[in-house]
């Protein structure tokens, strides 16, 4: 337990080393960087994606696996470049292209975006803590208010869960 109330930790596999922290935003299908989210605002633009128009800036992003381009890899280092990409990614599946964006990131730019391998237990238990959370004009807000993603370069990543003193789980 924190100073400001409960916390979960969840643990995982790094894909690339780094720590962030954010809100957490579930993407509810894959999504394409290329073509998919706004190199420049780090918005999601695919129309055809049921969170358009929302920024994943700052966030810390969960979601099974990327969907399309190999393109991808440069439009998310541009992104993690200009500051408007995610925090952190969670994924569910391993995703070589994201992986490559955040590798070019760190050697091109020395911005460290940690990316993570969850198991399908702490996924869900992710997603169930986004269920609870609140949709307020159209982007989901966590009903955890903090977390954090630490991911080693031995492999061994947590994803820790701060939650208010009032909404424990």
């Amino acid at each position: 337990m924190s100073a400001n109330g409960a916390e979960r930790a969840l643990s995982g596999t790094t894909l690339c080393a780094g720590e962030a922290s954010g809100t957490l935003l579930v993407l509810a299908e894959p999504l394409s960087f290329w073509g998919g989210t706004d190199r420049k605002t780090g918005m999601i633009i695919d129309t055809h994606h049921p969170q358009h128009g929302i920024s994943m800036a700052g966030c810390v992003l969960l979601m099974d696996a990327s969907r399309g381009s190999s393109s991808s890899s440069s439009v998310l280092a541009e992104q993690l470049r200009a500051g408007v990409g995610p925090a952190a990614i969670l994924l569910t599946a391993r995703d070589a292209i994201v992986a490559l964006g955040a590798l070019a990131a760190a050697e091109l730019y020395d911005t460290h975006m940690p990316i993570v391998l969850l198991d399908a237990a702490a996924a869900t238990a992710l997603r169930r803590n986004a269920e609870l959370g609140d949709y307020s004009a159209g982007v989901l807000k966590s009903f955890a208010r903090h977390i954090s993603v630490r991911a080693d370069a031995d492999g061994r990543a947590d994803v820790v869960l701060a939650y208010p003193t009032d909404h424990t789980h």
